[in-house]
C-alpha cells in the first residue's frame, strides 16, 4: 500500500514534493507503521530498487556465471510487472537522488557480474551501468515497444560491444 501511494504521489507531483505524512495518509497507514519499516521515503524507494537488483542477481546464482540474456529479460519483466512504480521513479518526475542511486547500483552490478577487465572496469562498468539505466528509462517511457527479451537482447549486445571495444583499446 505504501508503494502504491508513493507511485501515485510521484506521478501526480514528482518525487521531491510528497512527504511521509502524505504517503501514509494515501496508503491509510500510520506514520508509526511506516517508520517501523523505513527511515523515510528515500529508504522506501531504495528498498524497492534494491529488491529489483536482488531479483536480477538472484536469478544469476552464485556460481560466478555471467548473466545471460534470460537473466536480463527477467529483470525487464520485473520492471514491467512494477511498471507504475518504475515509470514514476525512472521517468521525468523521479528525483535526481534516485537517478544517482540507480546509476551507481547498476554500475556496481555490472562491475561484479559483467566486466572481466581489471584495469578499465571502472570506466566500462560506469558506462554500461548508465546504458542500462537509459534502457530501463527509455523502455517504459516509450510504451514498452518491445518484449522484455528483446530489450534485454539489445541492451546486452550494446554492453557486449562496449566491453569488447574497451578490451581491444591499447593500454
Amino acid at each position: 500500500m505504501l508503494r502504491d501511494a508513493l507511485v501515485d504521489l510521484i506521478e501526480e507531483r514528482g518525487f521531491e514534493r510528497p512527504t511521509v505524512g502524505e504517503i501514509t495518509e494515501r496508503a491509510m497507514a500510520s506514520r508509526v507503521a511506516f517508520y517501523r519499516n523505513y527511515r523515510g521515503k528515500y529508504h522506501l524507494v531504495e528498498q524497492i530498487f534494491d529488491e529489483a537488483i536482488a531479483a536480477l542477481l538472484g536469478s544469476m546464482g552464485d556460481d560466478g556465471e555471467r548473466p545471460s540474456i534470460e537473466h536480463w529479460a527477467a529483470f525487464f519483466e520485473y520492471v514491467a510487472e512494477y511498471q507504475p512504480l518504475f515509470g514514476a521513479l525512472f521517468g521525468k518526475k523521479g528525483g535526481p537522488w534516485f537517478a544517482a542511486k540507480k546509476r551507481s547500483s547498476l554500475s556496481n552490478m555490472v562491475a561484479q557480474h559483467l566486466v572481466p577487465l581489471p584495469t578499465s572496469s571502472g570506466l566500462v562498468a560506469t558506462l554500461a551501468g548508465g546504458m542500462f539505466v537509459q534502457a530501463i528509462t527509455w523502455w517504459p517511457e516509450n510504451g514498452r515497444p518491445m518484449s522484455p527479451y528483446e530489450i534485454a537482447t539489445r541492451a546486452g549486445r550494446l554492453a557486449s560491444t562496449l566491453i569488447t571495444e574497451v578490451d581491444r583499446a591499447p593500454g
